[in-house]
């Protein structure tokens, strides 16, 4: 999606032109990636986080183009509405050090972000939904003027043919409909990428399905939006209805959504879900590449099917495999946020050697339930794990299946060479969230509820921002936040 092109409008030729190279490089790429050896060598981990802009008063601000002029930064990039902005991080090594690298490159951008968003009024948060976001802030006036983001709401909106509808059901209960998608930028991630060897991608993709439901279960950040209080990490849910362009009641069945869990275990390498994404999803994107470049339109198209965890196909350089975490939310701090990309990566490696003993306990369907039910519930979900001995499924409460699996995911990590002072200190963010049982979203709502008994909903939800603010530019981990 961060592709450029300039465009907002497409006609039938369009479609048809795009298509004949969909199914041209679909093809192609088949023997690309079958090669021997393709995309093996060292690991690497790379990463993009999202982030809000907010005034004073903690009310989004639409400042995303004035502040990277002021930046001068290629990697920071416009999302798609104007009180959002993105950094790419730059792929490192796995071996060594890699979190504490991307901290110190984090951080001072952080650092120099602010004090130049501060000559225009505003404040930045990486948040995963913004607490004081209002529903006139999902205006087509707050989205990027940007081709890109305008062809995508023209084209979604144009399919849908109706409002987007949004209906979400936690502590509180929340139904909405909206016209356009810029709803679906009130969500911001931290997106975690692995390069892997293609000869492994099957087991370490299905290892990164089975294991993301427990991290996303560590990560929330994200339990209000339109001031209701929702679910533990708000924007699975949000995310998916927001830009959902299905029409309701066509047919006893219905097509699958852009944004899903996927359609089962992989069994045929990286190439299976990349046709998959040809076949089943119609190009709402149909920009053709005028330099006619290698995968252009494959890679576009991939962009626009938004599974939580998405295959990657780097064409240059040699090119390369990518597994991309999509599932995990912005904030609380540069801490939590490696935190969570070395518990992810770690069980991955791990997990991944044994994933079909894995497999054969837990069918695709149950994975995916407990993506959904960690999204709701956080550390107080309950999952369906594999186990020794099974002879049918158990349910187990989350917290006690990461912490038996710590030891795992440390394992891991060691297997990709990184420092063991750097697995100490980031399995111990995660082992002090587990014995404090304080997420991002766990802090927020205990907040709100403080500031709700003397004042209201909409006071509470700013205060409480406020005070989200400064422990984040603390930096301490969310675990001992007060």
């Amino acid at each position: 999606m961060g592709q450029f092109f300039n465009k907002d409008h497409f006609c039938r030729q369009d479609y048809i032109d795009f298509n004949f190279r969909l199914q041209s490089q679909i093809e192609k790429l088949r023997s690309v990636i079958e090669q021997p050896g393709f995309s093996a060598g060292p690991s690497t981990i790379g990463a993009e986080l999202e982030m809000y802009l907010v005034n004073g008063q903690g009310i989004p601000t639409a400042k995303n183009a004035q502040l990277i002029t002021l930046m001068d930064n290629q990697q920071l990039t416009e999302e798609l509405n104007q009180f959002n902005l993105e950094f790419n991080l730059s792929p490192v090594d796995a071996k060594g050090q890699p979190f504490a690298n991307m901290e110190n490159e984090l951080r001072p951008l952080l650092s120099k972000l602010q004090s130049t968003a501060t000559s225009l009024n505003t404040k930045i948060v990486p948040i995963g939904i913004l607490p004081t976001l209002q529903n006139a802030h999902l205006h087509r006036s707050y989205m990027s003027d940007l081709p890109r983001y305008r062809a995508l709401t023209n084209q979604l909106s144009a399919s849908k043919g109706e409002p987007f509808l949004v209906d979400i059901h936690g502590q509180d209960s929340l139904q909405m409909e909206c016209d356009e998608v810029t709803m679906e930028g009130a969500n911001t991630s931290f997106q975690v990428h692995l390069k892997v060897p293609a000869d492994r991608f099957s087991e370490l993709y299905n290892a990164a399905q089975l294991v993301t439901p427990l991290v996303l279960a560590m990560a929330g950040n994200s339990p209000t939006f339109m001031g209701q209080r929702l679910w533990q990490e708000t924007r699975i849910a949000l995310f998916k209805q927001s830009i959902d362009n299905r029409i309701r009641s066509l047919t006893e069945w219905r097509q699958p959504a852009r944004v899903s869990y996927g359609q089962g275990w992989v069994r045929d390498g990286a190439w299976e879900l990349f046709a998959e994404n040809v076949a089943l999803y119609p190009p709402i994107l149909p920009y053709v590449s005028p330099e006619n470049a290698d995968f252009a339109e494959l890679c576009l198209h991939n962009g626009t099917v938004w599974s939580w965890n998405r295959a990657v196909f780097e064409p240059n350089n040699g090119g390369h495999l990518r597994i991309e975490y999509r599932a995990f939310p912005a904030g609380p701090t540069v801490t939590d946020m490696m935190a969570n990309a070395a518990l992810a990566i770690g069980l991955t490696q791990s997990l991944s050697h044994n994933i079909q003993d894995y497999l054969s306990k837990l069918p695709f369907q149950y994975a995916e339930y407990n993506f959904y039910r960690t999204a709701q519930s956080g550390l107080n979900a309950k999952v369906l794990w594999p186990s020794k001995g099974q002879n049918q499924l158990v349910e187990h409460p989350v917290s006690e299946v990461i912490t038996k699996l710590l030891p795992l995911a440390a394992k891991g990590l060691t297997e990709l060479e990184v420092e063991s002072k750097e697995i100490d200190r980031l399995i111990a963010v995660i082992e002090d969230r587990l014995a404090t049982q304080q997420t991002g979203s766990v802090w927020q709502l205990d907040k709100l509820d403080e500031y709700e008994k003397d004042f209201s909903r909409e006071q509470a939800l700013s205060m409480m921002l406020k005070d989200y603010i400064n422990n984040m530019k603390c930096g301490n981990a969310v675990s001992s936040w007060q």
